[in-house]
């Protein structure tokens, strides 16, 4: 790992790399950034340049998932925010009648510039079966559902070790590296520590 990934620390191609994503509320109640909760910024702090964010590297790339609440269902975790896109006082007519999900924003520096730049990029909404998305999704969604696994996460619902295995080993790909199969093998340990703790209680 150390010597596949070195490169693209050597190489910085962005610095204070931000993101910030606003869901429609036509489509989306509520929503749960899953893993990076650490690394979330206020929403006053993505135009700020001079806030400090991460760096990204020639080659590198980044997953973020979110647990989404279709609109009309009662969440916790409800989406909200300021001079957004599709919602002021009361939805706006452009966030009712178009099949936007979401609006993605990127905004960056180059290497040699303390002048950010900005990306935006909309997101349809495509209802895709989780048996039709791709081997890179459902891995994702195994690898998260591990995670909330071994945490003992309020959030797990009703995922299991063996739901997990499942889905990651459906995912898993060519693996040219073996790092897929690897996790597989971790989570076949946390499932047998898991019976073993089972039976002893």
């Amino acid at each position: 790992m150390l010597v596949r990934e070195f490169g693209g620390t050597l190489f910085t191609i962005a610095k204070d790399v931000k993101l910030q994503l606003e869901f429609n509320p036509a489509e989306v109640e509520g929503y749960r950034l899953i893993g990076y909760e650490n690394r979330m910024l206020e929403n006053e702090d993505f135009e700020d340049d001079q806030k400090d964010a991460g760096e990204l590297g020639a080659g590198h790339t980044v997953t973020a998932l979110y647990e989404l609440i279709p609109a009309g269902v009662e969440s916790p975790f409800l989406a909200s925010g300021n001079d957004l896109k599709y919602q002021q006082r009361d939805l706006t007519p452009q966030a009712k009648r178009s099949n936007e999900l979401l609006t993605v924003k990127f905004r960056y520096k180059a290497p040699d510039s303390d002048t950010s730049e900005l990306l935006e990029e909309v997101v349809a909404d495509k209802k895709v079966a989780l048996d039709h998305s791709s081997d890179n999704f459902r891995w994702s969604a195994a690898v998260a559902s591990f995670g909330m696994l071994l945490r003992h996460s309020e959030f797990k619902g009703n995922s299991t070790y063996e739901t997990c295995k499942s889905l990651a080993q459906s995912a898993k790909g060519k693996d040219p590296d073996g790092y897929r199969a690897e996790m597989i093998r971790l989570i076949n340990a946390a499932t047998s520590l898991d019976k073993t703790e089972s039976g002893g209680r």
